[in-house]
């Protein structure tokens, strides 16, 4: 290629990026136009300034010099802005189009994958025609695009009849009528049934919250299935190479047989670079990574791969260089050439060697983890049914072992047992997932033929065949997997795997700021009791003998109804526990709390939550207590903090009536109240800090910028471990608590909230 003007899509993926550099180092005399859309607030033109800086230009800028680079780069390169739904104008003196845009994903939902695949080549042709341009169209397809078959793959149009327009009417209108199906009475119904049961504590705005991203998340997965089951029942592996399959058709109907020049290279699984820019570069993780990174991890146990079978895989430079060949080679119009980019028929690779040396790699270079160096699995190639047997056992025991731990107390000891569920899930999750997409991959009996693309290397000169070839036996597949390939994609893994513990944040100093509320739950979190402990520990002491079994048969016999309002609903356990104290008299409980039960309040305070609280006050923050409970039973914790919000109960004459004065101050209540009291009084929600205990805390928890778990229970633990929220087991010490020695506060009660007290 001398000075021919190439149009480009696809510029800022791995290929796309790898052919602008090599047209930009080897090509001096080309002028490239990029399709670029904006994202978010960044331009088109800004996107592709940006690219410079990326690791594939780097050994071109420092041949040259970066001013220099950035000269050749502003005079040479230009933007297109678009996208491929809507690709606009295109220039007029096109000579090559290289059409390398496309979805990333094996399995994405049908509409989103003919959308970019199918609708994307048929926006590129209607432009390219619109243009009055009769450029030499170098479009890139997968080798993969025949389908499910056996034997020899020929370098050829595709011999099928789909009617590829009508597939992806289909497509397009698919999501509406999968959004209608989901909006149906009885699948709401199911997802708010569920959504009550796990998350009905935290509120109803927050169950229904939940409810709705689990409606889009079924529609989703319908979409996916939908995909999968269209392209299988057609006779493709995926709805990704279904998809390619009729972007090629769509190509030679809008296209060539329109009287231009079509070439299609046909790319098997393209890896990082063997030669150039330099060995190993890759841009993110490729096809086969996430699976080479799983098995590092030791979570695939085996696989259901023939060993026999050839696992196609080609560097990306090998790509570029055939790209930019077929793009020079002169073309006839309406007569397509088809070139596959592969290395089975000439440099097969076994799924057994490859196999080899991943366990080879792995053993002398194991992945760390929290133990220590990971043990990679040897794999027996039991075959596909043997694996899906094991495999759904093991998923079955996980959700058994799931349900037992959720109905435990949430202990130290459970939330670990947690844990290895949990991770045991994900890895079967992600075996499931790379079963499902990699099995036609693993499984293949296909050969692809590469006569077309042998036949054109042969026809390069030595010295071009020498820099810019793709003689795919020259691979040495040992060399490039343990010295090139595999350093390079466990660069990353090594890195995230030497982070330290995200529970080293709760330790360090806090900033010193005016504008941040630390916000405490008691129970469970400050206190190491609950309301049934405090109202035990009140009525022992002012019960008369004669009422204590009869008191206690009916406290016994409550129990399974306070137990269901407490997993219902946070606020109706507290309304409904409450109304035993009718009739306690408010001098005698005030007296209790000044003596004995307050003493008995302070010896189960967790000396921990307390010297915090100490150090939010010394960096000058707001501590504010924030529970439940009525007013009275806090009055021990007053001097601690800046302020205490509780609740009141209703008295008549000095005694109790059992019912609450105000809503309790619990769960979505909470929150709302937060975001009324940082909007009232100037705090920073975004800076501020959160310690609860219970997965009714959820709420208000997920407002703060610095969220704790204290002592959580199973549903919250789960949600902050996935949330990355700090995690913190506080325990009653036998040390006494000190006194603070700023002991002005304040007590707001519940009534006043509505008015940012």
């Amino acid at each position: 290629m001398t000075d021919e003007h190439v149009f480009l899509t696809g510029g800022t993926g791995f290929v796309g990026q790898a052919i602008l550099e090599r047209l930009l180092s080897s090509h001096p005399g080309t002028r490239i136009s990029v399709l670029v859309r904006g994202k978010g607030s960044q331009s088109a033109q800004a996107r592709l300034e940006n690219m410079l800086r990326k690791p594939v230009f780097k050994a071109w800028m420092d041949r040259v010099g970066e001013e220099e680079a950035r000269r050749q780069f502003a005079e040479r390169v230009s933007v297109v802005d678009g996208s491929l739904s809507n690709v606009g104008a295109l220039p007029g003196d096109l000579d090559v189009v290289i059409h390398s845009a496309s979805t990333v994903s094996f399995d994405p939902p049908i509409d989103e994958a003919f959308d970019t695949n199918v609708g994307g080549a048929h926006g590129v042709y209607g432009a390219l025609l619109a243009s009055g341009s009769d450029p030499h169209v170098v479009h890139i397809s997968t080798a993969y695009v025949g389908g499910i078959r056996k034997g020899i793959v020929p370098e050829a149009s595709l011999s099928h009849d789909v009617d590829w327009r009508a597939e992806s009417d289909a497509a397009k209108s698919a999501r509406e009528r999968v959004e209608l199906e989901s909006r149906q009475p009885e699948a709401l119904r199911r997802q708010l049934q569920r959504a009550k049961a796990r998350h009905g504590k935290t509120g109803p705005q927050a169950v229904a919250q939940f409810a709705e991203a689990a409606r889009a998340e079924w529609v989703r997965e319908r979409l996916v299935d939908y995909g999968r089951t269209r392209a299988e029942s057609l006779g493709w592996t995926d709805v990704y190479t279904l998809t390619k399959a009729f972007a090629e058709r769509a190509a030679e109907e809008l296209w060539a047989e329109a009287g231009h020049r079509l070439s299609i290279v046909r790319p098997s699984i393209i890896e990082s670079a063997l030669h150039h820019p330099f060995p190993g570069w890759i841009d993110g993780f490729k096809v086969a990574d996430p699976l080479i990174i799983a098995y590092g991890r030791g979570q695939l146990p085996d696989f259901p791969g023939l060993p026999d079978s050839v696992l196609d895989v080609i560097p990306v430079d090998f790509v570029v260089n055939a790209t930019l060949a077929v793009a020079a080679r002169p073309a006839v119009p309406k007569e397509p050439r088809y070139f596959q980019v592969v290395s089975g028929k000439s440099n097969p690779l076994p799924f057994h060697r490859m196999y080899e040396n991943v366990n080879t790699y792995f053993t002398a270079n194991p992945l760390p983890d929290e133990k220590g160096d990971i043990r990679v699995p040897s794999w027996r190639f039991p075959g596909g049914q043997k694996v899906e047997k094991a495999l759904v056992k093991r998923e079955r025991q996980a959700e058994r072992a799931e349900r037992l731990i959720e109905r435990m107390p949430a202990t130290p000891r459970t939330r670990t047992w947690l844990d290895g569920v949990v991770k045991g899930q994900h890895g079967l999750a992600q075996l499931r997932a790379f079963t499902e997409l990699y099995r036609a991959y693993v499984q293949t009996e296909i050969i692809f033929d590469d006569t077309n693309t042998r036949a054109l290397l042969a026809t390069l000169p030595a010295d071009v065949q020498r820099d810019e070839g793709f003689d795919v036996t020259e691979i040495d597949w040992e060399h490039y997997f343990q010295n090139i390939h595999f350093p390079a994609v466990t660069t990353l893994t090594r890195a995230f795997g030497k982070r330290p513990a995200a529970k080293a944040k709760v330790t360090r100093a806090l900033p010193e700021r005016s504008d941040v509320v630390a916000i405490f739950d008691l129970e469970g979190t400050v206190l190491e009791s609950n309301l049934v402990k405090q109202y035990l520990q009140l009525w022992s002491g002012t019960v008369p003998r004669k009422r204590v079994a009869h008191d206690l048969a009916d406290f016994a016999f409550s129990l399974r109804k306070y137990w269901r309002a407490e997993r219902r609903d946070r606020g109706e356990f507290i309304r409904t526990f409450m109304r035993r104290y009718e009739g306690f008299k408010v001098a005698q409980i005030q007296r209790d709390v000044r003596g004995s039960f307050g003493k008995a309040m302070m010896r189960r305070a967790l000396p921990e939550a307390l010297a915090r609280v100490q150090q939010h006050r010394d960096a000058g923050h707001r501590t504010i207590l924030v529970t439940g409970t009525i007013d009275l039973m806090v009055e021990p914790f007053v001097p601690y903090f800046d302020e205490v919000v509780a609740g009141r109960m209703h008295e008549r004459d000095g005694i109790l009536t059992g019912f609450l004065a105000d809503p309790p101050l619990v769960d979505e209540a909470r929150a709302a109240w937060l975001r009324h009291y940082a909007a009232q009084n100037g705090f920073d929600l975004t800076q501020s800090y959160g310690y609860g205990d219970s997965h009714a805390d959820l709420v208000w928890l997920q407002l703060l910028g610095n969220p704790t778990a204290v002592n959580p229970d199973i549903h919250l633990y789960r949600h902050a471990r996935e949330k990355h929220w700090n995690v913190v087991d506080w325990k009653r010490g036998a040390a006494p608590v000190a006194q603070p020695q700023d002991s002005e506060a304040s007590v707001a009660l519940t009534e006043g909230a509505g008015n940012g007290v």
